[in-house]
């Protein structure tokens, strides 16, 4: 028996970023504990920390390329994986064109160093308009709300949690997530100092959440009208005469056209929509008016529904009419040591084509995945026949999934870049496994920029991978490689260009990226030289910013700082990252203005009796962690949330099966009464469902559950930004004396 070694790493399975320490021995996990003394969680780890050890042993966890045939799935060989790729996608191709490859990439790919720095040329290279990812059921709002207000997709401000005074939660359950575009491990404590500085916390959402449990005050407004909410906040600071953007007051443009559109709205409709006393709204934004250091923030269940776009642009006006917009103890912007709104090419557009059935825009070259389904399944041209999914599985993900699952069933050719046989890579025709989060190195390029400190954290590999495996950023780069559809000579340069990041690899890319930004090497030496040549003006720009901080951030400097390099507190930065035209904040983007008049067609329209609604829990994340038994252990999840007061009208006891429906589907679950949610309303946990045949997911198989998107209408979506309506859908529950 060798001997025990320790490791320092920061989780890479949430947004919260936190830092753990690992016990090993022989190539075993023996132990996952909080690290003390990392810049960002300071010792605080959720339940799911210890899935890193059970991701890496899990024995279901595929660890060489699949072939699907008809007595089953058989190993194959890596180059016989690629060849196969190679020449079906190329078939499709040349058949039907481009556009009948789809790609659709998961969430866990922004938690994966070497995906991050390779999906981009991937995508390039297979040149298709049929991208699709997670984004169009998260935070599309957000983006686009930051493009048009800010100039870039990327832009996107979090709360700064750390020095504020009043901080209001719309739809967002950061003690459960760790934080969403907020990176707050610890989120309960930094709430306990808030409210021991005398600061207060409240909560807006129809369930008393785990956040809304430890607010000062909880707010239960009924789901989907948080547009209304908004509207009614907004109508008191204007027509109260406390407009007072502070030093974005010079730099703010629509003002006057953001002030004529809300207050055209009746304020006691709004109120009386919202379910809330007028007279607490009326108070509430005299309280933000009143605290120079407060914030309103919007997550999850703001985005997923009818007005989500609208919702989060609204979000972003309150903070900034108030001054608390990119001021200290408000909403400000992070400044990471690889900087998405520098690094990435694309600031973002809106609206540049459209999908084939439906006519959705994209935003970001992307197209919202509610249209998945309709796009493989409608006969025509342009119909999707080859999908290429990474690291996802829409089926548990995205809305009606049973009519997706019905769709992978028919495509000509599927392959899926993932860990799992789960209930969507079950449909593909090839599977290719990556090392596991332990065998690669990691750094979060994309979720540093959400933290609410400036840290920067890097983890070298805890385990040497096993010979014969790929790494994510390996697979990428060959199927780069292998579908770069350019011929002749285009195709020779489209290689070339590839090989120098593959010959680098991702740290040596990253340490580039590291010694170029704002808190990297001094410009002189190598750096110097290198932005000396042709064709890197921008490398030269960076190098010349006069804000820049150096702090000699490397790859080997963050290696030897095992806790993570502390980079300070958030500060004022957004006059000078602005990407606007004419360099001011947009508050009044016409297409969010316009989008004002369908949200008022639909004040006055009664709600329905009972409304769905999702959440997530603290020992669970999306689909992707319910084959551990340790975090699937215990009292079952997977219940139904209902009122008391609507179940004793429906005939439904503590425990009983109901049977819900909605237009797209049914489930049957156990019925959890409950008074933490508003009556009308039922809630579902989100990512359950594993009871599809052909998975192998042994554990979650024993804990199946049944998914939320099983019920939800592929059909709605915010007509703003294409986002899928999650949260609000209309559905009927009875008692059923039926089993699962």
């Amino acid at each position: 028996m060798g001997a025990t070694h320790t490791h320092h790493r920061t989780c890479s399975i949430c947004e919260a970023m936190c830092g753990v320490v690992i016990e090993h021995r022989d190539g075993e996990v023996l132990s996952i504990k909080p690290d003390r003394e990392d810049v960002l969680s300071r010792g605080h780890i959720c339940p799911k920390a210890v899935a890193l050890k059970d991701l890496h042993q899990d024995p279901d966890r595929l660890r060489q390329p699949m072939r699907r045939t008809a007595s089953g799935w058989e190993p194959v060989s890596w180059d016989a994986a690629f060849a196969e790729i190679e020449r079906r996608i190329g078939d499709v191709r040349r058949q039907h064109g481009h556009d009948a490859v789809a790609i659709y990439a998961g969430n866990p790919t922004v938690h994966n160093l070497g995906a991050m720095l390779g999906i981009g040329d991937f995508i390039r290279a297979v040149r298709t308009r049929n991208l699709y990812s997670a984004t169009s059921v998260d935070q599309l709002p957000h983006m686009v709300a930051s493009h048009a207000m800010f100039g870039h997709q990327f832009l996107l401000p979090v709360p700064d949690v750390d020095r504020t005074q009043l901080f209001v939660c719309i739809g967002g359950n950061p003690v459960a997530s760790g934080g969403s575009i907020m990176g707050a491990p610890g989120f309960e404590k930094r709430v306990e100092a808030l409210q021991a500085r005398g600061g207060r916390f409240i909560v807006v959402d129809p369930r008393r959440t785990e956040s809304a449990a430890i607010a000062d005050e909880h707010l239960s407004i009924r789901p989907g009208t948080d547009v209304f909410l908004l509207l009614a906040l907004l109508h008191e600071v204007f027509g109260s005469g406390r407009v007072s953007p502070g030093h974005l007051a010079q730099h703010v443009g629509g003002l006057d056209a953001l002030r004529e559109a809300v207050l055209r709205f009746d304020p006691a409709q709004l109120a009386e929509r919202t379910g809330l006393p007028r007279e607490r709204l009326v108070r509430l934004a005299q309280e933000l008016c009143d605290e120079p250091r407060a914030l309103v923030y919007g997550r999850v269940g703001a985005c997923t529904q009818e007005f989500g776009g609208l919702v989060l642009w609204l979000i972003y006006c309150l903070n900034a009419v108030t001054g608390h917009l990119d001021r200290e103890g408000g909403m400000m912007f992070a400044e990471p040591a690889v900087d998405l709104t520098r690094a990435y090419g694309s600031k973002g557009h809106h609206g540049k084509f459209r999908s084939r059935v439906r006519g959705l825009a994209e935003f970001g070259n992307e197209l919202p995945v509610a249209a998945l389904a309709e796009e493989i399944l409608t006969e025509g041209e342009g119909r999707v026949r080859a999908l290429i999914t990474f690291a996802g599985n829409p089926v548990l993900s995205t809305p009606n999934g049973r009519q997706l699952d019905r769709a992978l069933a028919g495509l000509e050719f599927m392959v899926s870049v993932d860990l799992y046989l789960n209930e969507t890579t079950r449909h593909a025709h090839l599977i290719l496994p990556p090392t596991s989060p332990l065998e690669h190195s990691h750094y979060d390029i994309a979720l540093s920029g959400f933290a609410v400190r400036n840290v920067a954290k890097y983890s070298p590999p805890l385990f040497e991978r096993p010979a014969g495996t790929k790494h994510d950023s390996e697979i990428l780069a060959e199927l780069t490689l292998r579908l770069g559809s350019e011929p002749g000579l285009a195709r020779a340069r489209a290689r070339a260009k590839q090989a120098v990041p593959r010959m680098l690899g991702p740290d040596r890319v990253l340490d580039l990226m590291l010694r170029t930004g704002a808190y990297g090497a001094e410009y002189r030496g190598p750096l110097k030289l290198l932005a000396s040549l042709p064709g890197l003006g921008a490398l030269r720009k960076q190098l010349a910013d006069p804000d820049r901080r150096p702090a000699g951030l490397s790859v080997r400097r963050l290696t030897e700082s095992r806790h993570g390099v502390d980079l300070g507190p958030l500060r004022p930065n957004l006059l000078r990252r602005l990407a606007t035209r004419d360099r001011r904040v947009q508050l009044a983007p016409p297409l969010h203005v316009q989008d004002l008049q369908r949200a008022a067609a639909t004040l006055r329209a009664a709600p329905p009796p009972l409304v769905l609604i999702g959440r997530r829990h603290v020992r669970s994340n999306n689909s992707w962690l319910h084959n551990s038994q340790r975090l699937v252990k215990g009292k079952p999840r997977c219940t139904l949330l209902i009122h008391p007061d609507d179940a004793a009208r429906r005939g439904i006891v503590d425990g009983a099966m109901v049977c819900v429906r909605s237009r797209v589907g049914e489930v049957r679950v156990a019925a959890e009464l409950t008074g933490d949610i508003r009556p009308g309303v039922v809630s579902l946990p989100h990512g359950w469902g594993h009871d599809r045949d052909g998975i192998r997911l042994a554990v979650a198989s024993q804990h199946a559950g049944v998914s939320l998107n099983d019920l939800v209408d592929d059909q709605r979506v915010d007509a703003l930004t294409g986002t899928a309506v999650l949260n609000g859908t209309p559905v009927a529950v009875e008692a059923t004396a039926a089993g699962p």
